[in-house]
């Protein structure tokens, strides 16, 4: 009997030695991320908090700002939501019911703005719609020929505003078109075909079958595109200077440009509270898409009646027309001469020319403080490197951690993605009340961008760790493999795909991050968004020139890191 208790005793003392052991190794990988945020994410967030509720900021003054501002931010983003729709939910239906020549190609040309920085995508449309771009030559040489034309549209706020909502239809209608579609090509045709056999027509089948089954995608994807277009930033300062006065464009001016840090910090509070509640509401969304995923189904058919030819044929065009217009305007308007360089039109030399990309390499002005476009360029991907080494750093350890998930990491895991429910600006905001002088060391600026970059790379090596079998693993310490020897020969080289997917994409999050870099970097240090947005805020063919350069350098990068991501994605990874 006393054997018996010992042995039980002993049991269960080495049970508790080995969930310790676990624990305490658990702790381990999370000690680096949890440190890293508290620090640089947490510390922020509670300055912000003491500044937006102090008596300073809950002015009456104050709130008169801030109810134009929050009605302003949501009429655009529901406007924006709206019109992306109009546009995104027959492009699911071309795709997803439909073959046609060029399918894959004009599918992965409507996804490249998504993965574009916000920077680019407001230059494309500044080249093909702007004052300086193809548009305002058009206007000009109609006017000249004795077209009348009102010219002054195109300086008008109403245009601005165009402007600004196309930009958000043409970087957000994917959105709809993978969610929407998916669900689409999900859906079981024998429900349309028994609803069609009972005498339904195409409008009952549509209200009655797909329409009920398309509700939660259509919901998920309606909150996902209001809630990037409700946290837009440098498309809305791009195209739109200080005009409109959204929450994120508030934000920055009044850090910036009118100082009143309780009021900036009450704003990013107000923004920070809509973001979250939209979060957690497309989360509960998304989940039920995913519980009513059923197998895919093969709908698509190519269209044989003159009707569905002819819708084929009309949005083909339109989205061929509609994404690559801008994308091939931004090039082009780089190597082409529109207008004289400082203002004298009797001096200009229309033609192709490569003087914006050598003015790159030139201090046209003298001035001390001036720093080289190509200099910028340098910089970026400096920044870009060390947030590689950062976000791989601190998010393989939490990938590792919730691979495996327990108690802990079900509590931890909200926590680490709480960065995704603040914007840039507020990053950076809270960079400047929390670290004060300490922000002339270039090094935070990296710092703000691994914040941004390490929650897609921990969803990124996330699924490949847990998909690596166990046993691989055993079987190697069995024939007596160290742990590194493990990891060498077992995990790296299922790994080594996904990690340097992550680290493409850390670089690309990086490379064209504008919010929090505007607001954090100094002078000298320019990165190419932000020598970007110097050359359009001033006056002259040759600043619009040198911007249209840096944007396309910037969207060839871009470009190219998206091709490898998407050659190194898992299958089956998910889409949004």
């Amino acid at each position: 009997m006393i054997a018996f208790i010992n042995h039980t005793f002993t049991q269960a003392r080495r049970k508790l030695n080995l969930r310790i052991s676990v624990l305490s190794w658990r702790i381990v990988l999370w000690l680096a991320p949890i440190l890293f945020l508290l620090a640089f994410f947490f510390l922020p967030l509670s300055k912000i908090l003491s500044f937006a509720f102090n008596t300073s900021a809950l002015s009456k003054a104050n709130f008169q700002l801030i109810l134009p501002t929050v009605s302003f931010t949501f009429y655009q983003a529901g406007l924006s939501t709206i019109l992306t729709f109009i546009l995104g939910i027959p492009s699911a239906i071309l795709f997803s019911r439909f073959n046609f020549r060029g399918k894959s190609l004009l599918r992965a040309l409507t996804a490249v703005p998504f993965m574009l920085p916000t920077v680019v995508v407001a230059s494309s449309f500044n080249a093909l719609l702007g004052t300086h771009g193809w548009l305002s030559f058009l206007a000009s040489a109609l006017l000249r020929a004795g077209f009348p034309l009102p010219s002054e549209f195109t300086t008008s706020k109403t245009f601005y505003f165009l402007l600004i909502l196309l930009a958000h239809i043409f970087y957000n209608t994917t959105i709809v078109i993978r969610i929407v579609g998916n669900a689409l090509s999900r859906l079981d045709p024998k429900l349309e075909g028994a609803a069609r056999s009972l005498g339904a027509d195409s409008l009952r089948v549509w209200r009655h079958i797909t329409l009920p089954l398309l509700r939660p995608s259509l919901l998920a994807a309606a909150l996902l595109v209001f809630m990037f277009d409700f946290t837009s930033f440098g498309v809305i300062l791009l195209l739109g200077g200080s005009n409109f006065s959204t929450l994120e464009v508030e934000i920055y001016l009044r850090v910036l440009k009118l100082p009143n840090l309780p009021l900036a910090a009450l704003l990013s509070i107000i923004q920070l509270i809509f973001t979250l509640i939209f979060s957690i509401l497309y989360t509960r969304i998304i989940n039920q898409v995913t519980t009513q995923t059923a197998p895919r189904f093969s709908t698509s058919r190519p269209p044989k009646t003159i009707r569905k030819r002819a819708f084929v044929f009309t949005f083909y065009l339109l989205l061929l027309t509609f994404f690559l217009l801008p994308l091939a305007s931004l090039p082009i308007r780089s190597l082409t001469r529109l207008e004289a360089d400082r203002g004298q039109r009797d001096e200009v030399q229309y033609g192709l020319t490569t003087d914006y990309y050598k003015e790159l390499f030139i201090n046209r002005r003298g001035s001390l403080f001036y720093v080289p476009p190509i200099q910028a360029a340098r910089n970026s991907l400096g920044y870009a490197g060390i947030t590689v080494l950062l976000s791989l750093a601190l998010g393989y350890p939490a990938a590792y951690a919730l691979a495996k998930p327990t108690r802990l990491e079900k509590f931890l895991d909200p926590l680490i993605m709480l960065p995704l429910g603040a914007s840039a600006v507020m990053l950076g905001l809270g960079f400047i009340l929390s670290f004060g002088r300490a922000l002339a060391s270039p090094f935070f600026v990296p710092i703000a961008h691994t914040l941004v970059a390490l929650p897609f790379v921990i969803r990124t090596l996330q699924p490949a760790l847990a998909s690596i079998p166990k046993r691989l693993r055993q079987a190697a310490a069995t024939l007596g493999a160290s742990p590194f020897r493990v990891w060498q020969t077992v995990d790296f080289p299922i790994l080594s795909r996904t990690t340097l997917s992550a680290a493409t994409f850390a670089f690309t999050v990086s490379l064209g991050e504008f919010g929090a870099t505007l607001l954090l970097t100094r002078p000298e240090y320019p990165t190419i968004p932000i020598a970007i947005q110097r050359f359009l805020s001033q006056p002259g063919g040759l600043n619009f020139g040198q911007a249209m350069a840096m944007a396309t350098l910037l969207m060839l990068l871009t470009t190219l890191a998206i091709l490898i991501i998407e050659k190194l994605r898992l299958p089956n990874s998910g889409e949004f």
